[in-house]
């Protein structure tokens, strides 16, 4: 994974990375498609270095990504520019199990699935023949956290 150069001073350790995105509940996509960016809102699931996102199988983002899969993604919060802080994701995702999602548990997604079932819908599990998973394992991570700067 490429280092962080620029910020520094304000970039988040990894741990602080972990905790920001395990208490975040959306983050924006960029996809590139035909006529230029694309950014959405998703609910996602940061685990084991992996960000996973479940995705309308039939939507724009995922035309944008079958036919380039380069994404960022960005996590943010705070109100005043003091408390600003987030994390942006860059790489390529990858199709995790079966598009739409409808069968059987996944091995690889048996983890995330859960983890996604409990942030969002009170532990059920939904394979509604509509979504897929993906999985960004980032290249780069940017992160800021405008708090640490000195007075």
């Amino acid at each position: 994974m490429k280092e962080q150069r620029r910020a520094r001073a304000i970039a988040m350790s990894p741990d602080e990375v972990d905790a920001f995105l395990a208490e975040q509940r959306t983050c924006r996509v960029a996809t590139v498609g035909r006529n230029g960016p694309h950014a959405t809102p998703l609910w996602f699931v940061w685990q084991d270095g992996a960000l996973w996102l479940t995705s309308l199988s039939r939507s724009q983002r995922w035309t944008d990504l079958q036919n380039d899969p380069r994404v960022a993604v960005v996590v943010d919060a705070g109100e005043a520019y003091g408390e600003l802080r987030g994390v942006e994701l860059r790489g390529r995702v990858e199709v995790v199990g079966e598009v739409p999602r409808t069968g059987e548990p996944v091995p690889d997604l048996d983890g995330p699935e859960q983890a996604f079932a409990d942030r969002y819908t009170d532990g059920a599990i939904v394979r509604d023949g509509r979504h897929a998973w993906l999985r960004l394992v980032p290249e780069k991570i940017t992160s800021w956290d405008f708090r640490k700067l000195d007075g």
